[in-house]
C-alpha cells in the first residue's frame, strides 16, 4: 500500500499484483534507458559508419566489466536498505542509506582513477582491430570519466526502489533519455565531436537523471531525513554493505569476464562479425531488460517480505515471477520473428550485406531462448534479497564459463554461430545453479521459521 511518506510497503496485497504494479516502471525505465542506448547506436552508426559502430561495440564487454561490478555493487547496498524499511525500523534504514553512500562514493572514484590508467592495455588485451582501436579508446575514456554519475544514478534510485517507489526513478530516466537523445543529435551532427560526442551525451544525461533522484529522496520522502549522527561511519553497518552489496558487484564483473573472453572471439573473427553482433546485442537488450526490470522488482519485493518475515509471500512472488516472464519471452519472440529485418536495416542503414545477415541470425538464435534469461533473472535476484548475495558470484562463474565456451567454439569448431548461443549457455548454467541455491535458502529460511 502507498503511505504518506511516499513508500510502498510490497509486504501487504496480491503478489502478482504488487510485481507487476512495482515492475512497470522499471521495464519502461530501462526500455527508455534503452532507447538512449539505441540512440547512440543508430545515431553513430548511421552519421559516423561501421567503423564507429564497431568500436562502440568493442567496449561493451569493459563498459559491463567496470560500470556492472558498480551497478551491481549500489543493487547490494539498497537491498539492506529494503530489508530494514521491511522490518519498520527506519532509523537502522537510514544508517544503511548513509553509510552505502560513503562506499559508493569510494569505490567509483577508486574505479574513475584505475579504469583510466589501464584503459588502453585493456583494448589490447581483447585484441580491439587497428582500424578502432582509437575511436575505441576515446570512447570508453569518457564513459571511465563519468563513472561518478554512473554511481550516483545507480545508487540513489536503487534506494528508491528499496524503498518501493520505482515511479519516480522511472520519470526522471525518461528525462534524462529525451535529453541524450537530443545531446547525441547536438554533440554529434551540428557540433561535430563524433564518437567523443555520443560518449559525453550518456554520461551527462545519467548525471541529471540521478541529481533528480537525489533531489526527490531528499525534499519529498519524508522518511528520509538528516542527522548527523545518523550520517556517521558505522564499522558495523559497513561490513554488513559489504558483505551484501561487494559480492554482488564481483557477480556482475565475473560475469562480465565471460563477455570480455568472448568480445576478444568476436574480435577475431574480424570487423564485420563485430558489427554484426553489436546491432544484433543492441536490439537483444531492448528485449531483455524488460525481463531483468522485472528480476530488479523481485529482489525489493523479496527483501521487504524476508524482512517481514513473510517466506510465504517469497514463494507466492518467485511462481508469478516466472509466470510474468514466461508470457513475456513468448511475446518478445514473436515481436522480434514479425520485425527483425526492419529492425537490423533501422541500426545499420545501408550496409553491407554481410553485416546485416549476421545481425539477423544474431537475433533469430537468440530469442528462441529468451525465457532461460528471465527464468534466471527471477532467481539470482530472489537470492539477492534474501540477503544471499556470495551465491551470485558463483551464478556469476556459470555465465563466465558458458561465454567462454562460446567464444572458444567460435573461434575453433562453428564460427559466428557459436557467438550468437553464447549468452543463453551463460544463463543456463547460471539458471541452474540459482535454482538449486534457491531451493536450498527456502527450506532452510522454512525450517527456521
Amino acid at each position: 500500500m502507498n503511505s504518506p511518506n511516499r513508500t510502498n510497503d510490497l509486504t501487504q496485497g496480491h503478489p502478482l499484483k504488487q510485481i507487476i504494479l512495482f515492475s512497470l516502471p522499471l521495464v519502461f525505465g530501462t526500455l527508455f534507458q534503452q532507447v538512449y542506448s539505441f540512440a547512440d547506436t543508430v545515431i553513430v552508426g548511421r552519421c559516423l559508419g561501421v567503423d564507429a559502430l564497431a568500436a562502440v561495440g568493442n567496449t561493451y564487454s569493459l563498459n559491463f566489466l567496470t560500470l556492472g561490478f558498480l551497478q551491481g555493487a549500489c543493487v547490494g547496498f539498497s537491498i539492506l536498505v529494503a530489508q530494514s524499511f521491511g522490518a519498520k525500523n527506519p532509523e537502522e534504514m537510514r544508517r544503511y542509506l548513509w553509510n552505502g553512500t560513503w562506499l559508493s562514493a569510494a569505490v567509483s572514484l577508486l574505479m574513475t582513477i584505475s579504469m583510466l590508467l589501464v584503459s588502453g592495455p585493456l583494448l589490447r588485451m581483447i585484441h580491439t582491430p587497428e582500424a578502432i582501436f582509437d575511436l575505441s579508446l576515446v570512447y570508453i575514456n569518457v564513459i571511465f570519466i563519468g563513472i561518478p554519475a554512473t554511481a550516483l544514478y545507480n545508487y540513489s534510485a536503487n534506494v528508491l526502489r528499496a524503498l518501493g517507489d520505482s515511479r519516480r526513478p522511472f520519470y526522471f530516466l525518461l528525462f534524462s533519455s529525451l535529453l541524450n537523445i537530443a545531446l547525441d543529435y547536438l554533440f554529434i551532427l551540428p557540433l561535430q565531436m563524433g564518437i567523443l560526442g555520443a560518449a559525453l551525451a550518456t554520461v551527462l544525461s545519467q548525471l541529471v537523471s540521478g541529481l533528480l533522484n537525489i533531489w526527490w529522496l531528499f525534499t519529498r520522502v519524508d522518511i528520509i531525513r538528516i542527522h548527523r549522527e545518523e550520517m556517521t561511519v558505522s564499522g558495523r553497518h559497513l561490513k554488513r554493505l559489504c558483505l551484501i552489496g561487494l559480492p554482488m558487484g564481483f557477480e556482475y564483473s565475473v560475469s562480465a569476464v565471460g563477455a570480455v573472453v568472448m568480445q576478444n572471439s568476436i574480435n577475431s573473427l574480424g570487423s564485420i562479425a563485430v558489427a554484426a553482433q553489436t546491432a544484433g546485442e543492441k536490439i537483444r537488450q531492448m528485449f531483455t531488460l524488460p525481463m531483468e526490470s522485472v528480476g530488479m522488482a523481485m529482489a525489493t519485493y523479496a527483501g521487504q517480505n524476508y524482512g517481514a518475515g513473510r517466506m510465504d509471500r517469497v514463494k507466492s512472488g518467485i511462481r508469478y515471477g516466472l509466470l510474468i516472464q514466461t508470457v513475456y519471452s513468448a511475446c518478445a519472440w514473436l515481436v522480434l520473428f514479425l520485425s527483425k529485418y526492419a529492425l537490423v536495416r533501422f541500426v545499420l542503414g545501408p550496409s553491407e550485406t554481410e553485416v546485416f545477415d549476421g545481425g539477423v541470425q544474431y537475433l533469430t538464435l537468440i530469442s528462441t531462448l529468451f525465457v532461460i534469461h528471465g527464468s534466471l533473472m527471477i532467481f539470482r535476484n530472489t537470492l539477492q534479497g534474501l540477503g544471499y548475495s556470495l551465491h551470485a558470484i558463483l551464478s556469476g562463474v556459470g555465465e563466465l564459463i558458458g561465454r567462454s565456451l562460446g567464444g572458444w567454439l567460435a573461434v575453433y569448431a562453428f564460427g559466428y554461430p557459436a557467438i550468437c548461443y553464447a549468452n543463453p549457455l551463460a544463463w543456463f548454467l547460471a539458471l541452474c545453479y540459482c535454482v538449486v541455491m534457491t531451493a536450498y535458502v527456502l527450506q532452510k529460511k522454512q525450517k527456521v521459521s
